[in-house]
């Protein structure tokens, strides 16, 4: 029941993180932009609601709280390096996304429609491939363990509105978990690599 619960939370984040991309890319979307020139100001904006999806996707609980699970059981280890470099492939578009964006360089809108590509192509394969492998290779006392940080970190979350993306502190996440208490048997209702490869 617990991963069941976790699962079905980590779908609707999933799917909040791909509305985002999507939206970007039909607005974007090289092959079908039949508009002026941006402004400097559209393509600062445009930066901007990129660097937002990017983070979407990067700092979600998945990453945070399964995917770490996975790694420290050994399990699927094929899976998540190619799922690595996919966003590593991503952070590398976007970064070139934002250099043209700089020179005001009509390759822009191409680098913006393969960074939300590859994060889209990974969202797809979490859900299809690494949804079923985590709920089989890992333990249901890890699962509890998962939903009480998921938890801590939605009350801390909560209560720090406005702050940037990223990890939750450790001590905020202990103060969290132990005021969380159990969790119920069901709910009511450097460079960019290198600072992804370290988070991960």
């Amino acid at each position: 029941m617990t991963s069941t619960y976790t699962l079905v939370a980590l779908s609707i984040e999933q799917a909040s993180a791909r509305h985002g991309l999507q939206a970007l890319l039909e607005r974007w979307q090289a092959g079908g932009r039949r508009y002026a020139e941006p402004s400097r100001r559209q393509l600062e904006l445009a930066c901007d609601a990129l660097r937002l999806a990017f983070d979407n996707c990067h700092w979600r609980k998945l990453d945070r709280f399964v995917i770490p699970a996975l790694r420290r059981a050994g399990a699927v280890q094929a899976l998540l390096a190619e799922l690595d470099a996919l966003t590593l492939a991503a952070i590398e578009a976007r970064a070139d996304a934002h250099a043209a964006a700089a020179l005001q360089d009509p390759g822009f809108a191409e680098a913006v429609e393969r960074c939300c590509t590859l994060l889209l192509q990974r969202l797809e394969r979490e859900e299809r491939e690494l949804f079923p492998l985590a709920r089989t290779h890992v333990p249901s006392e890890v699962w509890f363990a998962i939903a009480n940080q998921m938890m801590a970190h939605e009350a801390w979350r909560i209560e720090n509105r406005g702050c940037p993306a990223g990890p939750m502190p450790a001590a905020a996440m202990a103060r969290h978990s132990t005021r969380q208490g159990p969790f119920p048997a069901a709910p009511h209702h450097g460079s960019p690599q290198g600072a992804y490869l370290a988070a991960h």
